[in-house]
């Protein structure tokens, strides 16, 4: 079987990567500024980890196979940040170029079969004591195999 953490932080690098702002694992991501790390302005990701599905080829190993299911949440100031952080971090994750994903998502010790977009909730304003924030959520599955 596959372990998550590698999954975990090649999903966050690929979205990091393709929307070209930060992401945060669990957490508010927090980036260099002049003081030392700080919390990053809108419009940024969060991903969560969410349950996860286990196969394998029959009379084998049942648990060879992994699908790793996490939630994108697109953080903006306004309903079209958080939008087109969504844009993004779709086209990053399960975009296709002439039939193959536009990007690599590189696990070590393992190989991506699969990326799925399962979960595109749309826009969601809030209003809390620190202003105004519009998210965004996606879930997304990615199955991997042992390399």
């Amino acid at each position: 079987m596959t372990a998550r953490l590698p999954v975990t932080r090649a999903l966050a690098a690929l979205v990091e990567q393709t929307t070209g702002r930060p992401c945060g694992v669990g957490a508010l991501p927090r980036v260099q500024g002049k003081s030392g790390w700080e919390p990053a302005s809108a419009p940024y990701t969060i991903l969560d980890s969410l349950p996860a599905e286990f196969g394998g080829p029959p009379l084998w190993d049942w648990h060879a196979d992994a699908a790793w299911s996490y939630q994108v949440t697109s953080v903006g100031e306004r309903g079209d940040q958080a939008e087109w952080l969504a844009d993004r971090v779709r086209a990053g994750v399960v975009g296709r170029t002439d039939g193959r994903w536009t990007h690599d998502l590189r696990v070590p010790e393992a190989r991506v079969i699969d990326r799925e977009l399962t979960y595109d909730a749309g826009g969601e304003p809030s209003v809390s004591a620190a202003g105004a924030i519009v998210s965004y959520v996606q879930r997304v599955t990615i199955t991997v195999t042992p390399a």
